[in-house]
């Protein structure tokens, strides 16, 4: 390839050990996720570049690459993310269809059976509480994440744990303005001053992020304002709208339980994607018949240093970047003076 390469970037070393890591395991199967800016300007050379070096190790890549949107299969969000199959044998895996959804599950019908976390004062310093669940008129999407029917474990182990306890829904402080300024906003709009996105009941989210790294301020996305409720919703209620189960337990800090659902594929469109690469290696496989626990809850709550001390590992991740969280919060006073005088 003429001029310098896209894969040699050090800011592409992510996809880089991507590509290594295939070589060098040969799995008889790829899946590469990735966000779709990848598909245009500039970083169309870097998947230029990966496709190519895929198929000179011997895959066979299923082109035209394609973007999925987790909305069409049966998730309450919109959010568009590249993805690149490719397999060994001479047949890469097809890309799934599009779910036979119509319409997709809206942010009511993931949100209206939770309690309101507002309720619970143990929710203000602890993320879990005992609540009575809801049993009627829900809906179907809410029955499928609240584990009701034996075809919501799907292919997986069922797991054993309590429906009666709430987890990830420790709740956050609003001032009485910014609930104010959350009222006002219209559904499906962003509030000016925070730059919140306001759900719609009748809608889908909009595209859940994981926030900056510690090296840019390690500052967390907005989360959407909910529909009914003057406050931004909880980590459980983002959990539901990006297609997790109640039984899965998140971080019990706010931000880190955030940023696992940011950074996660929705596991509803993560299942359409495996059950092309099932189609592709041929096999057909059974849920297992046992139950597991749901592990250790100590481990939600350590910070980087307790988790590596743990596992017997350096801590992964750098210190934070004071001079650059300060510099995105100078530029994030400007927007919100810049919206008030527009308002």
């Amino acid at each position: 390839m003429i001029g310098k390469r896209a894969l040699d970037d050090p800011r592409n070393q992510l996809v880089r050990h991507f590509l290594r890591l295939v070589i060098e395991l040969a799995p008889s199967v790829f899946v590469f996720e990735n966000v779709r800016g990848l598909t245009v300007g500039k970083h169309r050379q870097l998947l230029d570049e990966l496709t190519e070096e895929l198929q000179e190790a011997g895959y066979s890549v299923t082109l035209p690459w394609q973007i999925l949107n987790a909305r069409d299969y049966g998730v309450p969000q919109d959010r568009q993310r590249l993805f690149l199959l490719g397999s060994k044998g001479p047949r890469p895996p097809n890309y799934p269809p599009l779910e036979i959804l119509s319409p997709a599950p809206t942010c009511r019908d993931a949100l209206d059976d939770l309690p309101n976390a507002e309720d619970f004062n143990e929710l203000v310093a602890s993320d879990s509480v005992r609540v009575e669940p809801q049993t009627v008129g829900l809906s179907h999407y809410a029955r499928e994440m609240r584990c009701l029917s034996n075809d919501a474990w799907h292919s997986g182990y069922v797991r054993e744990w309590d429906p009666q306890v709430m987890t990830a829904s420790r709740r956050t402080a609003h001032t009485d303005i910014s609930r104010r300024r959350f009222s006002d906003t219209r559904p499906a709009t962003v509030e000016p001053i925070s730059r919140f996105y306001k759900l719609a009941g009748n809608g889908v989210s909009n595209t859940l992020r994981a926030g900056t790294d510690s090296a840019r301020g390690a500052f967390t996305s907005p989360r959407p304002i909910h529909y009914r409720y003057d406050r931004c919703v909880t980590v459980r209620e983002m959990a539901r709208l990006h297609g997790f189960p109640d039984w899965f337990r998140f971080h019990v800090t706010k931000w880190h339980g955030a940023r696992q659902i940011g950074n996660s594929v929705p596991p509803p469109l993560a299942r359409a994607v495996a059950v092309s690469v099932r189609d592709a290696l041929a096999v057909s496989p059974t849920r297992p018949p046992d139950s597991i626990p749901l592990g250790t809850p100590k481990l939600l709550s350590m910070d980087m240093t307790e988790a590596a001390a743990y596992w017997g590992v350096t801590v992964p991740i750098a210190k934070r970047d004071r001079k650059s969280g300060a510099k995105k919060r100078k530029q994030m006073d400007i927007e919100r003076q810049r919206a008030a005088a527009s308002t």
